[in-house]
């Protein structure tokens, strides 16, 4: 590995584990990218409230983090799925409330999964899997 490299996953390594605040929904679970996000997946929302049920996926970096928002349309609920603040979102639906939720929330959750075994690899704290 060239000197660059190990410069740049040292680099991208320290971001990883530095906290950080994420401004957004009440309802939405937005992991710190140094903490735990596991604990903020799984969330009990009343189907009722469904409409604006969002999750933010962890990183460093806002341009390059997903975001699952649920919103209702004339046939039933949709996720939208978005990577960054200014990305056009990719729907997925119609659903039931109770599938859109469950959808959000098992993205959210695939996507803590990735970024831990990421930033594991990366800091050298597990195998690299191939």
């Amino acid at each position: 590995m060239s000197v660059a490299t190990e410069h740049a996953l040292a680099t991208i390594a320290s971001i990883l584990d530095k906290p950080e605040s994420v401004k957004g929904d009440e309802r939405a679970a937005a992991p710190a990218a140094g903490g735990s996000a596991k604990k903020n997946v799984a969330t009990v929302v009343p189907f009722d409230q469904a409409d604006g049920y969002t999750k933010v996926g962890p990183g460093p970096i806002s341009a390059i983090r997903f975001r699952w928002t649920a919103r209702r349309g004339e046939d039933g609920y949709y996720v939208d799925e978005t990577v960054g603040p200014t990305s056009i979102a990719v729907s997925s639906g119609p659903m039931s409330a109770e599938a859109a939720i469950k959808m959000v929330d098992t993205r959210a959750h695939e996507a803590v999964d990735r970024f831990e075994l990421l930033k594991s690899e990366m800091i050298g704290k597990g195998p690299a899997r191939r």
